[in-house]
């Protein structure tokens, strides 16, 4: 595998899960107690977005307060504040996937 498939497969999650509206009523079953089973490596990805905002806010406070340049820190407080939006995606996905009641 490639460094960017591995790069993309270690921070987005979309690879982990099978559509759920195509196929038989007995597929679209199989898929949903699928999405439910692989939601268990949802919360993994929330700690990798996190780290990820919370050392770009650090990276942006150093370059903001050290170098004294707060233009440069936008750089890094960008990806920052992306990462809050992700980790909200990422929680309601799984909230969804824990709460919603098994499809018959």
């Amino acid at each position: 595998m490639s460094f960017g498939t591995l790069l993309y497969r270690y921070f987005f999650f979309g690879w982990l899960f099978k559509d759920v509206n195509r196929g038989t009523l007995l597929e679209r079953a199989a898929a949903w107690r699928h999405n439910r089973d692989q939601a268990r490596w949802l919360p993994t990805y929330m700690k990798r977005w996190m780290w990820c905002g919370l050392s770009f806010y650090s990276l942006g406070v150093l370059v903001e307060s050290v170098l004294h340049a707060p233009g440069f820190s936008v750089v890094f407080y960008v990806p920052c504040a992306l990462a809050v939006p992700v980790n909200a995606v990422i929680g309601a996905a799984w909230v969804g996937l824990r709460v919603a009641p098994a499809q018959a």
